[in-house]
């Protein structure tokens, strides 16, 4: 028999007592959650646009503004973000598909929000929109419970009734602006009073039709109406060139006028003082005074004249008269 193999045998290992992760474990992760939670319920971040209103238990506590905020975690505390600075629109009549630099609309046409009555009894189709933005969040979130509808009802109802005091051809024309400014004012007035916490900025009318029956017609009747404004246009053109060049023809007229009564009445007062003050000479010498007038007169009517012959009718001789104003003898003489 061939001998046995010697094996020899390995040391055992000692046993050391097995340690469990699970308890660590879970801990760890319980609290990264309970952090996590905690973190993100605790803080809120508010937009530039927007405000935070905060609730307790479901109760409004208080509106934040813009910026970084801390609330109570864990659901006590909620926030409502509101965008109080955006300037939001509804449309009547019409949708809009894609807004941007080419708004495309949707070819559905939606007769009961634009379909109306006119106060001359004519039906009218109106399309508009309203612009709109939120003061009050408090307001907007609580005391409202379907506040779009709210809003496109009394929308809707103010421009029936503003639509409904006027003729079809004062909403097409004339009164479009007036219908626009009086919308502002009456919507915001019935918003306040439900206390619905927006304000109405815009009301712009967009398309006012009549329906496809009668459409030709008062197509014919509203180019009408711009042939009636163009002429009216070109009178008042007309007129404002015209006028005036009157007006001042007529004042310069005047003026021509009374400048030359001016000149005449001072002449005549110049005539008056000059007859007084010869009347008082004439008084202190008449002969005298008597004489100069009857040489002044000789010399104003002769004074363009040259070569003058007086003819005396003592004399059987002409004599030539000449230089009157320095010769006053000779004259004297010649003319006695």
């Amino acid at each position: 028999m061939a001998d046995p193999v010697f094996t020899p045998k390995m040391p055992r290992m000692p046993k050391f007592p097995k340690i469990s992760l699970k308890g660590p474990v879970i801990f760890v992760v319980l609290a990264a959650i309970v952090v996590i939670v905690f973190l993100s319920t605790s803080f809120i971040i508010v937009d530039q646009t927007e405000n935070a209103v905060i609730t307790t238990f479901g109760k409004y506590t208080k509106t934040l503004g813009a910026g970084l905020h801390y609330k109570l975690p864990f659901g006590v505390q909620k926030a409502y973000l509101v965008q109080t600075k955006v300037i939001q629109t509804e449309t009547f009549g019409f949708r809009t598909l894609k807004a941007g630099k080419i708004t495309q609309y949707s070819d559905k046409t939606f007769p009961d929000e634009s379909t109306m009555l006119t106060g001359d009894l004519n039906i009218v189709d109106v399309e508009w929109i309203i612009q709109y933005k939120i003061v009050d969040p408090k307001a907007w979130l609580f005391n409202v419970a379907d506040r779009n509808n709210t809003i496109r009802d009394i929308s809707q109802s103010v421009i029936s009734r503003l639509v409904g005091d006027r003729t079809i051809l004062g909403v097409i024309g004339a009164d479009r602006q007036t219908i626009q400014g009086n919308a502002v004012v009456l919507m915001n007035q019935i918003f306040s009073k439900y206390g619905l916490g927006i304000e109405v900025t815009q009301v712009q009318l967009q398309n006012i039709v009549p329906p496809a029956g009668v459409q030709a017609a008062f197509e014919d009747v509203n180019k009408a109406i711009q042939d009636m404004n163009r002429l009216i246009n070109e009178g008042r053109e007309a007129y404002n060139m015209e006028i005036p060049k009157a007006k001042g023809q007529a004042d310069q007229t005047l003026e021509i006028a009374q400048g030359y009564a001016t000149e005449r009445v001072n002449m005549a007062k110049g005539d008056v003082a000059r007859f007084a003050s010869v009347l008082t000479e004439y008084r202190k010498a008449p002969d005298v005074t008597r004489r100069r007038l009857y040489y002044e007169m000789i010399d104003q009517v002769f004074a363009g004249e040259k070569d003058v012959e007086l003819i005396d009718k003592n004399f059987n001789n002409l004599l030539p008269l000449k230089n009157l104003g320095t010769t006053p003898s000779t004259t004297k003489e010649t003319a006695r």
